[in-house]
């Protein structure tokens, strides 16, 4: 791995690919359409040959929104028939196959060398905490602290309430490298549930997430958030590439 423990490639919103010694993990992969002419990583999409990369490939969608799951990720065996699913239970399939491994939340899993385990959202769906190759990842899909503007003060103080309690779990784990979203529709609100995340949780990286195309929302929670125990990366483009060693 040329000295690194992690190559992670950010694919788009939610979706990144990470390279560990022995594995190809996928997350929430949405955004199909290439940034350049050939499909690959570099352009922010999968494309035959890394699906074919020699190392184990793992993909996860932590809930069926379609900006967390995109049907072509079933599509991938006809490449690698090798592939390994992991599913949050309210994604709706066409049939279900043996290499589909389907998850509620508070549920754990080990596929072979991987072990995984899920946590509540507070929106649909589940989190991935996954352990792999010596390293911990967590994935939040769309746990959030979710302040809403325009919602009323009762459901704020309840989501609040449900984001904190969730976040008390994950913080028991020791966690390498966490994808959180920071997004920009929360207005002045878009770095609450990233904030109180890095202070309870203390990820030795933390990666935005769920910006879309408003990836500047990345600069400005690293400038408003920063902790010297913590490494937070701006990011600035689709297939842009973070090392972690």
């Amino acid at each position: 791995m040329d000295n690194h423990k992690a190559k992670i490639h950010y694919l788009f919103h939610d979706g990144f690919a990470v390279e560990t010694e022995n594995h190809l993990l996928i997350f929430d992969y949405y955004k199909d359409s290439p940034v350049g002419e050939d499909r690959n990583l570099i352009n922010g999409v999968l494309g035959e040959e890394d699906l074919n990369c020699g190392k184990k490939v793992v993909v996860f969608s932590s809930h069926g929104h379609k900006d967390h799951f995109n049907p072509v990720i079933l599509d991938w065996v006809n490449h690698n028939e090798n592939i390994q699913y992991v599913l949050s239970s309210d994604i709706t399939l066409p049939d279900y196959k043996k290499n589909y491994n389907i998850l509620w939340a508070n549920k754990e899993l080990d596929l072979e060398d991987i072990h995984i385990k899920t946590y509540t959202s507070t929106d649909i769906g589940v989190c991935y905490f996954v352990k792999v190759d010596g390293i911990t990842l967590f994935h939040a899909g769309d746990l959030n602290w979710w302040h809403w503007k325009g919602d009323t003060m009762e459901n704020n103080l309840e989501m609040e309430l449900a984001f904190k309690k969730e976040v008390s779990k994950i913080a028991e784990e020791d966690i390498d490298i966490a994808f959180f979203p920071t997004d920009p529709r929360l207005e002045e609100f878009f770095h609450i549930g990233g904030e109180y995340f890095i202070d309870k949780v203390k990820p030795k990286v933390f990666i935005p997430m769920h910006y879309w195309a408003k990836a500047s929302i990345t600069k400005k929670f690293k400038e408003a958030i920063q902790r010297d125990f913590c490494e937070i990366i701006e990011i600035q483009n689709r297939g842009q590439v973070i090392y972690y060693k």
